[in-house]
């Protein structure tokens, strides 16, 4: 034998007498979950579904509006009573969006989160203040609403709520 197996076998017995009656050590398997923000979480979805409804509203699609009298449009299974009762202002907007000041894309993006918001609140119609200014969003705004899926129908606001310078939205909201 050499005396390097010496050393070893030397050196496994002083081993074994240090840790002579130790007990092994149980694992500890608590996992702590992250500290997660309720508020913070829902303003991501929110975030999220204000950037699907987005997808809705294309600068190159243009619908068939009339240019004759106010603005108004109606979806094709909508009865012409509701854009009538929508001018006379029967419905009352629960909601309002301001979009004096904003660019094209931050208007768009805002239309879609005011809708993803109505739908998710159960909110049936909704004001629209585009202003007048240069026309810009005066004429894009009718153009984005036709493209989406849960508008109704739109009419040129009453003056209470806006006259020529925004529409009143009439949204359908899915069963859940």
């Amino acid at each position: 034998m050499s005396q390097k197996d010496d050393n070893t076998d030397n050196d496994f017995g002083l081993f074994r007498d240090a840790v002579q009656g130790v007990k092994k050590l149980r694992q500890d398997t608590i996992v702590q979950q992250p500290n997660r923000n309720k508020k913070q979480k829902e303003a991501k979805r929110s975030n999220r579904e204000a950037k699907d409804a987005e997808f809705y509203f294309s600068d190159e699609f243009v619908p068939h509006l009339s240019d004759e009298g106010p603005t108004r449009y109606a979806r094709d299974d909508v009865s012409t009573y509701e854009v009538k009762r929508l001018r006379r202002g029967v419905y009352v907007p629960d909601v309002f969006l301001d979009m004096h000041g904003m660019t094209q894309q931050e208007a768009k993006r805002e239309l879609g989160a005011m809708i993803a918001h109505c739908v998710k609140e159960n909110i049936h119609c909704a004001c629209v203040m585009h202003g007048i200014g240069k026309h810009i969003l005066k004429q894009k705004a009718p153009l984005w609403l036709a493209q989406h899926p849960d508008v109704m129908a739109f009419h040129q606001a009453p003056l209470e709520f806006g006259g020529d310078g925004a529409l009143l939205v009439l949204l359908s909201i899915p069963e859940k």
